[in-house]
Order: C-alpha cells, then sequence, then structure tokens
C-alpha cells in the first residue's frame, strides 16, 4: 500500500540486532543499581541494537509489598528481590538503627524488628531481654536516687540543727526536724534490691 497508520516496529534477530529498523519497546534500567526505571521507546535502526541499558523483555511487575526489579548480573533477565529501603533496621549487635537505602536482602547484622529494652540481645531470630543485667541496672539506678535523697537528708537536718543551736530557728523548726528525721529513717529502709518497684517515702 502507499499509505500506512501503522507505526513501523523493529524486528530483532537472535543477536539483538535490528533486522528491520523501526521503533521497539524497551525497559530500562538505572546503570548503576540495574533497577527497573520504566518503559520506553526506542528507534532503532537497521543493524543497530537498543540502547544502553534497555531490553526488549518485559519485566513482571511484584505483587507483594517490599520487593524490588532488578536486571540480573548477566542481564539476561529481570529478578525480583527484597527491597526495604525507606524502613528502619536495626543493628543486631549494638542496637542502633539506620536507615535503609540499599537494594536486597538485609545482612544477618540487621534486622527490621526493633528492640524494646537497652538490655534487648539478638538471638538469631529475635530480640530476648537479658533480664539479669535489666535488674542490675534498676537496683543501681535506685542506689544512686537514695544516696542522693539521703545527701538531701543530711545537708537539711545539719542546717535545722545548726540553726536550733544558735537559736536562729523559727517556731516550726523543731517540727521540721523531726519530720526530715524521719524522712531519712524511712529513707534508709528502702530496699533497693526491689527496684523498680520502690514506693519512696514523700519527702517533708
Amino acid at each position: 500500500m502507499k499509505y500506512t497508520l501503522d507505526i513501523q516496529k523493529a524486528q530483532f534477530d537472535e543477536q539483538g540486532l535490528a533486522i528491520t529498523a523501526g521503533w521497539a519497546e524497551v525497559y530500562i534500567s538505572d546503570p548503576m543499581t540495574r533497577e527497573y526505571v520504566r518503559a520506553s521507546l526506542d528507534n532503532v535502526p537497521f543493524g543497530g541494537s537498543v540502547v544502553a541499558d534497555a531490553y526488549l523483555d518485559k519485566p513482571e511487575i511484584p505483587t507483594k509489598e517490599n520487593i524490588a526489579i532488578i536486571r540480573s548480573d548477566d542481564e539476561k533477565s529481570w529478578l525480583h528481590v527484597a527491597d526495604f529501603r525507606g524502613k528502619i533496621a536495626y543493628n543486631t549487635e549494638t542496637r542502633q538503627p539506620m536507615g535503609v537505602d540499599f537494594i536486597g536482602e538485609l545482612p544477618a547484622n540487621l534486622t527490621l524488628l526493633e528492640p524494646k529494652t537497652e538490655f534487648d540481645k539478638w538471638n538469631g531470630k529475635k530480640w530476648v531481654t537479658d533480664t539479669e543485667a535489666q535488674k542490675a541496672s534498676f537496683v543501681a539506678q535506685a542506689e544512686q536516687e537514695k544516696a542522693q535523697k539521703l545527701d538531701e537528708a543530711n545537708k537539711t537536718i545539719m542546717y535545722l540543727q545548726d540553726a536550733i543551736e544558735v537559736g536562729l530557728d523559727d517556731d516550726d523548726y523543731d517540727a521540721k526536724l523531726k519530720a526530715w528525721k524521719t524522712y531519712r529513717v524511712y529513707l534508709n529502709r528502702v530496699d533497693t534490691t526491689t527496684a523498680p518497684d520502690i514506693e519512696w517515702p514523700l519527702k517533708p
């Protein structure tokens, strides 16, 4: 026919060279990551091939989340690989978080599971809290808090006693002194080994 409304499509031999010049539907991959980018049209001359990082075979769109499409190393096929980019992963040794910015499975020292405490340890499948270390930390914190409270009580009692002894006390200093001494007694009775379940005496 003299005229045609059809777009001339390229045809290729087994080596991927055009035996008929024309347009070809191609699928583009990123030159660095090999991730599928988009579909496009390429005008291929006779004897030529499609542009770099473009392929004639159509990738299959994944139906599941966290899947990326990449070109295989040998450039012969499209692959579905894990894709956790944009998610937070945690180092199984340090518990430190990091943003995932790469395609593929996470290395063995990263997990998407978030540790719940600073005493969590990775057992290969999940985080397990080291309850002994956690308990020791609670007790140490309670000991420190008890020492601070006792220091405050001792200083307040010394001040009240000094004021009373030199006659510079107010009318309620005796009652305050008794209250602070009572408070100090209850403080000394606090068993820090019950931390974190401690009911501290109320300060006067």
